[in-house]
């Protein structure tokens, strides 16, 4: 069973940092591809950063430079580091894992998400 935890969301002020994690379970983390995913209530959600089996990166624009995803494999968990954080970057963040072994990142499709943790940075 596929399971994913996330932690780390709360409140900072501008300019202040937060790092998110999610635990994995139930799939071959080491060889899947991840994502960070945010939304905002009647809002689409929004890929933040996603991260593919090679280490492979992508970012959204608004968080170039200022976020950072990565994988510790041996603790099957994902991070997000975030630095510099924005009003605009509340939200709840989601974290996001396509199961299947060995997809390059251009080709996740991600079925299996966690609960979501809140991130609300004021100025």
């Amino acid at each position: 069973q596929v399971r994913l935890v996330e932690s780390g969301g709360g409140s900072v002020q501008t300019g202040g940092s937060l790092r998110l994690s999610c635990a994995a379970s139930g799939y071959p983390f080491s060889s899947s591809c991840m994502g960070w995913f945010r939304q905002v209530p009647g809002k689409e959600r929004e890929r933040v950063a996603a991260i593919d089996s090679a280490g492979s990166t992508i970012y959204r624009d608004s968080v170039k430079g200022r976020f950072t995803i990565s994988k510790d494999n041996g603790k099957n968990t994902l991070y997000l580091q975030m630095n510099s954080l924005e009003p605009d970057d509340t939200a709840t963040y989601y974290c996001a894992a396509d199961v299947r072994s060995g997809r390059p990142l251009s080709t996740c499709v991600y079925g299996n998400w966690g609960q979501g943790t809140q991130v609300t940075v004021s100025s």
